[in-house]
């Protein structure tokens, strides 16, 4: 039986288990992928206090050994199912269930897939998701990426510095991404855009070597050249496996202290409807989202004790 159960590792999920730790409960954190989340695939973090600038993946590493050196118990494992069974919780995971007075759900997004003719015949032949994974691999040539947002623009900035050229297809007339990333994309030579277009087809005979845009105001199609393409429009939030209340884009819904609408249940990070999902944030409600659940055990302890 723990007082507080995790769900996920990202930055929400490991400053939450770092509080709650100090708080003196007893806390598992179960994370069935890379501990740090989606920071762990960033090139360079540039907006998290205290850095000027860290690789992804390190600042990965420093928030794993924090979590591990203050004694957060970190299970690697996938969470199935969520249950609230009154003043007690039930984790399922694919490697055990486990009792808990308290969960906070920090599990975070994956990035969404781009359903296009072609994306899986081409999948890992020039169609792909990272360009931190898979970028150096295009030394010297040209790739296109899709999106707008802080992802695709990041990507696009970290993939100029090895490619030829990037040519960044958005289906908007202007980018989401946080202003200063604007900046140095619109300053960067090698990175040119097409606007109001979506890719509508990959083709090329072994490997990709065309994408079919669209332009959105005209309808026009052409075919545009390109070694590789490499996808960022946007993230799913994974909250498939608990049942609480939710908005239409699955993102769970809480107050300003991390509550959801069932007793014992918080909701942090990117999961978090109204989340600014920045780095920075995700630790600030993840340590809010701890805090708000050793107060309710807490609560449970002194009722107990009457």
């Amino acid at each position: 039986m723990y007082d507080i159960i995790i769900v996920g590792g990202g930055p929400a999920g490991i400053t939450a288990g770092i509080y709650a730790v100090r708080a003196g409960r007893k806390t598992l954190l179960v994370e069935k992928g890379i501990l740090g989340g989606q920071i762990a695939f960033a090139d360079m973090v540039e907006n998290y206090t205290g850095f000027l600038a860290i690789h992804g993946l390190e600042l990965a590493e420093k928030f794993k050994e924090h979590a591990k050196k203050v004694g957060v118990e970190i299970l690697d494992a996938e969470v199935t199912r969520v249950e609230s069974l009154g003043n007690k919780k039930l984790v399922k995971t694919n490697k055990g269930d486990y009792e808990t007075s308290a969960v906070i759900i920090a599990s975070g997004a994956t990035q969404k897939t781009l359903d296009v003719k072609g994306g899986k015949e081409f999948a890992n032949k020039g169609f792909y998701y990272c360009a931190v994974c898979d970028g150096p691999l295009f030394v010297g040539k040209n790739v296109v990426v899709v999106g707008g947002g802080d992802s695709a623009v990041k990507e696009s900035l970290f993939l100029a510095n090895i490619v030829n050229s990037v040519t960044i297809v958005h289906r908007r007339d202007k980018l989401r991404a946080e202003k200063i990333n604007q900046e140095l994309a619109f300053a960067n030579k090698k990175i040119k855009f097409i606007w109001n277009s979506t890719v509508e087809e990959i083709t090329g005979e072994k490997r990709v070597e065309k994408v079919r845009i669209r332009n959105l105001k005209t309808n026009e199609v052409t075919d545009f050249p390109t070694d590789a393409i490499f996808i960022y429009i946007g993230l799913k939030p994974t909250t498939d496996f608990i049942d609480v209340k939710k908005n239409e884009k699955g993102l769970i819904i809480t107050d300003e202290f991390m509550n959801t609408n069932i007793q014992g249940i918080y909701a942090a990070g990117c999961c978090r409807a109204h989340s600014l999902r920045q780095l920075i944030t995700s630790a600030g409600e993840g340590a809010v989202a701890a805090m708000m659940a050793s107060e309710y055990i807490e609560s449970l302890e002194h009722a107990k004790a009457k």
